[in-house]
């Protein structure tokens, strides 16, 4: 299953339905907003179902939803964009926007607070103290490292020491975004702030990396959900990425392979194959090589993503992604077969093929008729 995590202290057990904590749980503040018990329900259901779960694990999902009081949170950022905040504030299954949000008590995040100024600093070191060994780090972005880390600053400290500070006393660390997870634009060649992801930066910690450029908003509460059900880190594949989303190549659950395997690839935009939904593989589609669940999830609720819009997979997910010396190249390590060739062409070679196994078995029985011929003559001599 999951990967252990470090204990957290003084948070009692959920099975009394009593929280041993001053902080309410998620279904507490769903119902402060209006949220009626059919659509925690449904969210509950429907949330199981998104992180790869059986059915008979709803109710252990609601119960946790229900009891378990809310993960508190600091939510840091570094170099980056704040499309991962972006993103996560806007998933929607199935209640409405930043409802989600009261999943985890975001007592710090210097983006969506509404405090400023030193008073921000005092409160990030506030919550250290107070919830030592409890809290969650979220990391949105990366550190610089060259000259001391000076090229992100924070209230007179490097962003790069704050980290430091913050993630010591963390129960566990959440990379947010390709940035956080492998460096993404800031880390690229030639990368002249020596920027570094937090997998480099921070150790003797569990971090979980949810690499995309940004991550997929379902993802991002999926992995939240998942930590406050079952107490501890789900899966993780090599990367650090949790399995239940990134387990598969978006080319595997592609709605255009089908006609990747018959070799019907797009050869230049708006041609036949383009308005025909062709396969993107020669346009540079990095969905051979990329692990997310773009293909599933999609975007914007549920509308699309950027192969169904016609534009093909950038590999956002994947580390090293931005010093690829284009994205609209084809990959030309990939040893798939027809890859080269048109569905004329692939027609010929299945037909050559069959014709050669025809030949072939043609011979067969020719030589083994010779054979039957020669053992009759032979007995009517020796007759």
């Amino acid at each position: 299953m999951g990967k252990e995590m470090t204990s957290r202290p003084n948070t009692g057990k959920k099975s009394t339905g009593k929280k041993t904590t001053g902080r309410n749980s998620t279904w507490d503040i769903l119902q402060e907003h209006g949220i009626s018990r059919r659509s925690f329900l449904q969210f509950c259901t429907v949330t199981t179902a998104a992180m790869g779960l059986p059915a008979t694990l709803v109710p252990k999902v609601v119960e946790a939803l229900e009891n378990q009081p809310r993960i508190p949170v600091i939510w840091m950022h570094g170099l980056e964009c704040t499309c991962c905040s972006e993103s996560f504030i806007r998933s929607s299954h199935p209640l409405v926007q930043d409802v989600i949000l009261n999943m985890i008590s975001l007592d710090y995040d210097d983006t969506l607070q509404a405090a400023a100024g030193h008073q921000v600093e005092e409160i990030r070191k506030k919550l250290i103290e107070e919830h030592a060994g409890e809290y969650v780090l979220a990391v949105e972005g990366n550190a610089p490292t060259k000259d001391g880390g000076v090229y992100c600053t924070v209230a007179g400290e490097t962003f790069l020491s704050q980290l430091k500070e913050t993630a010591e006393k963390a129960r566990f660390v959440i990379a947010w975004g390709s940035c956080a997870s492998n460096g993404c634009v800031q880390a690229a060649q030639p990368n002249p702030t020596g920027a570094k992801p937090v997998r480099k930066l921070i150790t003797g910690k569990p971090i979980i990396n949810v690499p995309g450029c940004p991550p997929i908003a379902e993802v991002m509460t999926g992995v939240l959900t998942y930590i406050l059900t079952f107490d501890r880190l789900p899966e993780l594949d090599r990367s650090g990425r949790p399995k239940m989303f990134y387990k598969h190549r978006i080319h595997d659950k592609c709605y255009r392979r089908p006609f990747f395997d018959a070799g019907r690839f797009v050869e230049s935009w708006d041609d036949e194959g383009a308005r025909n939904g062709w396969c993107l593989f020669k346009m540079g589609c990095r969905g051979p090589t990329t692990y997310n669940s773009c293909s599933t999830f999609k975007w914007n609720n549920g509308v699309s993503f950027p192969i169904g819009s016609g534009h093909g997979c950038i590999g956002c997910s994947e580390a090293g992604f931005w010093d690829n010396d284009s994205f609209y190249n084809r990959l030309a390590d990939i040893p798939l077969p027809g890859v080269q060739s048109g569905a004329e062409t692939v027609g010929k070679i299945v037909a050559a093929a069959a014709g050669i196994g025809v030949a072939a078995h043609l011979a067969s029985f020719g030589v083994k008729a010779a054979r039957k011929k020669k053992s009759a003559a032979t007995a009517l001599e020796e007759a």
